[in-house]
């Protein structure tokens, strides 16, 4: 019998040894349940997609006046809106989203979301009504545009008792109403 030659000792030394998983027979990591998820990611991404494009998505994260009727229940105020003192100098966000950025994109998603859901689930008042979270915002944008002529009615302290602005000017924003 013949010993080895050290080149072949070398050669078996540094052959390359197979993943410990393949040799031990184990599957890999990526199994049936990445499988699973991967698809359930794709088909939400996929009803994300159609409805965003559906529901005209795009257009809410503009500051055209034509995307409120994107919903036939705001067709009256439209139509109220362009017959107000307001017309030739807001649109909706100036008035119905507060004027800071994030507060903007907040209250927009915030309503987009509860909106979405009215309508899916038929779930609303027709003629559409303002929530209280939206009057506060209203108020706000109100008193911000206005600032210089109400200071005098403002309250000593933040937050405290004003009459609200639409009480009396209801028909300032939507003409009619």
């Amino acid at each position: 019998m013949t010993s080895p030659s050290p080149e072949t000792n070398a050669s078996a030394e540094s052959a390359p040894t197979p993943p410990e998983n393949v040799a031990s027979g184990r599957k890999s990591s990526f199994g049936k349940g990445s499988i699973v998820f991967a698809i359930f990611l794709g088909l939400l991404a996929g009803v994300g997609t159609f409805t965003f494009g559906y529901g005209k998505g795009a257009s809410y994260l503009s500051n055209n006046p034509q995307t409120c009727v994107n919903c036939h229940v705001m067709q009256d105020h439209m139509d109220s809106w362009q017959k107000s003192s307001h017309h030739h100098v807001a649109v909706c966000n100036d008035c119905h989203l507060p004027h800071d950025p994030i507060g903007k994109w907040v209250t927009k998603a915030d309503n987009g979301f509860f909106h979405s859901l009215a309508f899916t689930l038929g779930d609303f008042k027709n003629p559409i009504q303002i929530k209280p979270r939206n009057q506060r915002v209203t108020q706000s944008t109100c008193v911000s545009c206005h600032e210089n002529f109400v200071h005098t009615m403002l309250p000593e302290t933040r937050g405290g008792d004003m009459q609200s602005c639409v009480h009396c000017h209801a028909s300032v924003g939507h003409a009619g109403r």
